[in-house]
C-alpha cells in the first residue's frame, strides 16, 4: 500500500471514531497530505471529499485538472467546467451524509454555499481529526525534516562568515533568502533579521534600519523543502555585545538545552513549556519571555503540538517541533535560540546542529 492509500485508510478509521460521514479539504498541507496534490488557493474550488467507506473523489477546476497525478488511483478526480456549479457537483458526491467534517482553511464562501445548498447537514472542524494523523512523523518525513534543517543550518554557518555593519536589516535578509535557494530549499517562507531594538519584537519584519557596531541581532528563517519545512533562529553581535546582553543570553541557553534535555515519550507539552520558562523566570527575566517555548513542525511551519502552559498532551515518537525561548528587552535587545527536535523512542534527536553560541561578526 503506498503512503496516501495508508493516509486516507488511518483518516477513515478516525472518522468512525469522530462520528463523522464524510471530510472535505480544500487549500492548506491536510489535502497534500492525503493526496499529494496542494491547491492553489483560487476563487474556483478545489475540493477532496473522503466518505468513511469508499473511494475518495477530487473536485478540480478543469484546467487545473492536468497537474493533479493520482497515485495508484487512490481517488478519482472529477473535473468542473467554467460553466457548472462545483458546489452542487460537490453536494451530490456528499449524498446523504449528515456530518461532514471541513478543513480548516477552506474559503468562508465555499462553506457558506455548501451550507445553503444543503441546510441540513452539519459542518464541523477538521482540524482535530487531522492533526491527529498528521502529529506523529513518519520516517519518511523525518528524512525530510532533517534535509531541510541541514539546509538551513548551513546558511547560518555561511552568514557568520558575512559582513553585517554597515547593510539594512532588509538586504541581509535578501541574502539568506538566496542562500538558502541555492542550498536546497524550494521556497522561502519566512525571514526575520531583527537588529539593535527591533530584537525585542519577536515577528519583526527586516526593514531599512541600518545594521550597526554594537548591535546584537535576531536571525529567524525557515522554508520549504520537498513539501517539508524549516525554521532556526541563531544570535548575531557585530563587535561586542550590548549592555546586559550576556548574562541574559546564558538563561537562553540554559533555558533551551534543559528543555531539549526534557523531551522525551511520555512528558507533556506544557512540563517542556515549564522547564524554559522556569529558568528564565529565575533568572530574572521571567516577564521578558513573552510567548511559547515552541511549535509543531512538518508540512506547515506551525502545527500541532504546541509547547504552552495549560497543553497536557502527551509526547510520542515521531512529534517533531520547535524549541525556542527568548528574552525581548524593549527599546534595547532581544534574544531567542530555536533548534527543530524530534521525539524519539527513548529521548530526542535535535535537527538543527549548528552552534548555539551568538556569533561575533563584522
Amino acid at each position: 500500500m503506498n503512503r496516501f492509500a495508508d493516509r486516507i485508510e488511518q483518516a477513515q478509521l478516525a472518522m468512525g471514531v469522530a462520528g463523522v460521514e464524510a471530510i472535505c479539504l480544500s487549500v492548506g498541507s491536510d489535502l497534500p497530505y492525503l493526496t499529494g496534490y496542494r491547491a492553489m488557493a483560487l476563487e474556483r474550488v478545489t475540493m477532496l471529499i473522503v466518505p468513511r467507506e469508499g473511494a475518495p473523489a477530487l473536485v478540480v477546476p478543469g484546467l487545473e485538472a492536468a497537474r493533479v497525478d493520482v497515485p495508484d488511483g487512490v481517488f478519482s478526480i472529477v473535473g468542473w467546467a467554467e460553466t457548472e456549479d462545483p458546489i452542487a457537483i460537490i453536494d451530490a458526491i456528499l449524498g446523504d451524509a449528515a456530518t461532514v467534517a471541513l478543513g480548516d482553511e477552506t474559503w468562508s464562501r465555499f462553506l457558506l454555499q455548501l451550507q445553503e445548498t444543503n441546510p441540513g447537514r452539519t459542518y464541523r472542524s477538521a482540524s482535530d481529526l487531522m492533526s491527529s494523523l498528521r502529529i506523529r512523523k513518519s520516517s519518511g518525513e523525518i528524512d525530510a525534516l532533517r534535509r531541510a534543517a541541514q539546509t538551513v543550518d548551513s546558511v547560518v554557518d555561511e552568514m557568520a562568515e558575512v559582513v553585517f555593519s554597515g547593510r539594512s536589516e532588509r538586504d541581509v535578509s535578501r541574502e539568506i533568502i538566496d542562500r538558502a535557494i541555492a542550498n536546497g530549499h524550494d521556497s522561502m517562507d519566512f525571514w526575520i533579521v531583527a537588529s539593535g531594538p527591533n530584537g525585542a519584537s519577536p515577528h519583526h519584519e527586516p526593514g531599512d534600519r541600518i545594521i550597526e557596531h554594537g548591535d546584537a541581532v535576531v536571525v529567524d528563517f525557515g522554508g520549504t523543502q520537498n513539501g517539508y519545512r524549516s525554521d532556526t533562529t541563531r544570535m548575531f553581535v557585530v563587535g561586542e555585545t550590548p549592555y546586559g546582553f550576556d548574562d541574559a543570553f546564558e538563561a537562553v541557553c540554559a533555558a533551551q538545552s534543559s528543555a531539549v534535555e526534557h523531551v522525551r515519550p511520555g512528558v507533556t507539552a506544557a512540563s517542556v513549556d515549564a522547564v524554559a520558562r522556569e529558568i528564565i523566570a529565575d533568572a530574572g527575566y521571567g516577564d521578558l519571555f513573552i510567548h511559547r517555548t515552541g511549535h509543531g513542525i512538518g508540512m506547515d511551519t506551525h502545527e500541532h503540538p504546541y509547547l504552552v502552559e495549560g497543553n497536557d498532551q502527551i509526547l510520542k515518537a515521531g512529534m517533531a517541533f520547535s524549541i525556542e525561548p527568548g528574552i525581548y528587552n524593549p527599546g534595547e535587545w532581544g534574544i531567542r535560540i530555536e533548534d527543530i527536535v524530534v521525539v524519539t523512542h527513548d529521548g530526542v534527536e535535535r535537527l538543527n546542529r549548528t552552534e548555539r553560541r551568538y556569533r561575533v561578526v563584522t
